[in-house]
C-alpha cells in the first residue's frame, strides 16, 4: 500500500514538472515579446494632467468664457482668435509631454522594481509604433492651424492617440488595444460636435485614463 502511495506522488511530481516548465517557457516568450512595465498608475496621473490642462484653457486662456470653444471664438477680433489657437494647442502639447514624461517615469519604477531592464527591443518596438501615428498626427494638427480648423485639433489629437494605442497594443498589454478603440471613438464623436471640444478632451484624455489606469492598476499593479 504504501508502495503505491509513494509511486503515486512520485508520478504527481514528474507530471508538475513539465507545466511548470511549459508556463516558465511561456512567461520567457511573454516577456521577450511585449513589454510588460508599463504602469497603471501613468494612466491616473496622465488622466488628471489632461484635466488639470483643460482646467486651465478654460479658467486662464478662455478667461472663463464658455466651454462652447466655437461660440467663444465668435466673440473675439481675428487677431486675438489666432493668438488664442496658439495658446490652446500649446497647452496641449505641454499636457501630452507631462503626461509621457509620467508614463515614462512610472514605468522605469516599475521594471526595476521588478528587475528588469526599462530599454529593451520590445520597448523599442513599442515606441515606434507610438510615435508613427503620434508624429502624423502632430503634424496633421499643424495643417489645421494653418488653415484655420481649430475645431478638428481635438479630434484629431484624439483619433490619432487612439490609433497609436492600437498600434502599440500588439507589443505590451492587451487593455491598451480598447482604451485607444474609445480614444478613436471619442474622437470621432468630438468632430461632430466641435464645439464642445474641451469636454471631449476631459473625457478622452481624463476620465477614460484615469479609469484605465486605475484597472490596470487593480490587475497588475503599480
Amino acid at each position: 500500500m504504501c508502495y503505491f502511495v509513494i509511486q503515486s506522488t512520485f508520478n504527481m511530481k514528474n507530471d508538475s514538472e513539465p507545466l511548470r516548465d511549459i508556463k516558465a517557457i511561456r512567461k520567457l516568450m511573454e516577456e521577450s515579446t511585449r513589454f510588460l512595465s508599463l504602469s497603471g498608475l501613468s494612466g491616473v496621473f496622465a488622466g488628471l494632467t489632461a484635466i488639470a490642462g483643460a482646467l486651465f484653457a478654460y479658467l486662464i486662456i478662455l478667461k472663463n468664457g464658455t466651454v462652447n470653444l466655437n461660440d467663444y471664438l465668435k466673440t473675439l477680433p481675428a487677431q486675438e482668435t489666432t493668438l488664442l489657437r496658439w495658446q490652446l494647442v500649446a497647452a496641449a502639447a505641454i499636457v501630452l509631454v507631462v503626461s509621457v514624461l509620467f508614463s515614462f517615469w512610472f514605468s522605469m519604477r516599475k521594471a526595476k522594481k521588478d528587475g528588469k531592464s526599462f530599454w529593451s527591443p520590445v520597448s523599442g518596438r513599442l515606441l515606434i509604433n507610438l510615435l508613427i501615428p503620434l508624429i502624423t498626427g502632430g503634424i496633421l494638427t499643424i495643417v489645421f492651424m494653418l488653415q484655420n480648423q481649430i475645431q478638428l485639433i481635438i479630434p484629431g489629437f484624439l483619433i490619432f492617440y487612439g490609433l497609436a494605442l492600437v498600434n502599440a497594443c500588439k507589443f505590451t498589454f492587451g487593455e491598451i488595444f480598447y482604451l485607444g478603440i474609445l480614444e478613436i471613438i471619442t474622437g470621432l464623436v468630438s468632430a461632430f460636435i466641435p464645439g464642445w471640444s474641451l469636454i471631449f478632451w476631459i473625457f478622452g484624455f481624463g476620465l477614460l485614463h484615469i479609469i484605465y489606469g486605475l484597472e490596470m492598476f487593480r490587475k497588475y499593479g503599480a
